[in-house]
């Protein structure tokens, strides 16, 4: 079985947020971060160079195995994407609420922009995935 590629380290996530350079994109993540760090509880780490991780769980795929972020977030080039463990397809009436989103496999939220965003519904997706037992 192979081992994930994306690891848990201890590069700096200000110094890695200062460093988008779309200043609406940046100014979301700091949103996320906040918000992740008050539901959760927990410091944000970095996990491989470009994803902003809350908490650990051990994760058993079919081809894969390791420790992952509970919550995280990323700010990619074309989305914000929010990474949750929660079987985000079975999640309809809280998705119903959030805004205007995609969704991307079992766990990836694509979001454009906070403003577009109920957050509220947000704060308690990402509760549902902190507490939500582990899926492969």
């Amino acid at each position: 079985m192979a081992e994930l590629k994306t690891q848990k380290n201890d590069a700096n996530v200000q110094k890695f947020l200062k460093g988008v350079t779309d200043d609406q994109k940046r100014a979301d993540c700091l949103a996320v971060l906040e918000l992740m760090k008050k539901v959760t509880g927990e410091p944000a780490a970095m996990w491989g160079t470009a994803i902003v991780g809350f908490g650990t769980i051990h994760y058993k795929g079919k081809s894969s195995e390791g420790d992952w972020p509970r919550v995280a977030f990323s700010p990619r080039k074309a989305n914000l994407t929010v990474y949750l463990y929660c079987s985000l397809g079975e999640q309809t009436e809280l998705l119903g609420k959030l805004g205007k989103h995609k969704l991307s496999g079992k766990s990836c939220l694509q979001i454009k922009k906070m403003e577009d965003i109920h957050i509220p519904t947000l704060k308690k997706l990402i509760k549902k995935s902190y507490t939500s037992p582990v899926f492969g």
